[in-house]
């Protein structure tokens, strides 16, 4: 469905935030507006008091990622319900800036949100974004980078399910550690096999003297 695009404002906000690395990138108002990319005019709707308001709502929809990528389906779908029955927005049928050869509006769905501060109209349109994408890509199409300590939020749209990171930096930094971690173990390997051999050597080549036979 088109409206699965709006998936990009839950990832963005989650990913304002790396918790094992200690940043933050939403601390000051401005980048809240920054959120909301070319919407201008619910940007301007941004107050101080909406950064504490982001950070929470940031925490809930991180929660829906950690539950999906932990395999809890269920949970996911309620934490991701629980957001869309706090912050609804009502869909409409938009023309503007779109528009054909002949100059004629390009109609498409849009989500109109009726908020009470930036928050709620940027939460609004996240959390039906996401609804969008989870119900028809699945639960499993939301993930969380691999790439320790990363753990930024994803959307798997590949045709095989097979994504498993956030970034191709991050694909590239995560297959660089795992062949250095291979080449390691190669070379533990011959070290291992020939202190192996030593200790298997007959307890005379150490040097020691061999019990005399008893006598009978």
């Amino acid at each position: 469905m088109e409206l699965a695009y709006y998936s990009d404002y839950a990832v963005r906000l989650v990913n304002t935030e790396e918790p094992a690395r200690g940043t933050d990138a939403l601390t000051s108002v401005e980048a809240v507006r920054d959120l909301f990319g070319g919407n201008q005019s619910a940007a301007r709707r941004a107050t101080d008091a909406d950064v504490t308001r982001f950070r929470s709502v940031r925490a809930r929809l991180r929660s829906v990622f950690e539950a999906a990528d932990g395999g809890d389906e269920t949970l996911a779908v309620d934490l991701l319900n629980s957001l869309l029955l706090e912050f609804p927005v009502s869909p409409q049928i938009s023309g503007h800036d779109f528009r054909d050869d002949d100059g004629r509006p390009l109609w498409h769905m849009h989500l109109a949100d009726h908020p009470s501060n930036a928050t709620a109209g940027y939460a609004a349109t996240a959390a039906m974004g996401l609804a969008f994408h989870l119900t028809e890509y699945g639960v499993d199409r939301l993930g969380l980078c691999e790439a320790a300590p990363c753990r930024n939020a994803y959307l798997d749209t590949s045709t095989n399910r097979s994504r498993r990171y956030c970034s191709d930096r991050c694909a590239t930094r995560a297959n660089v550690a795992a062949y250095r971690a291979r080449k390691r173990l190669e070379a533990e390997r011959p070290e291992s096999t020939g202190r192996a051999a030593v200790s298997a050597q007959p307890t005379a080549a150490s040097g020691e003297r061999r019990p005399e036979p008893r006598g009978r």
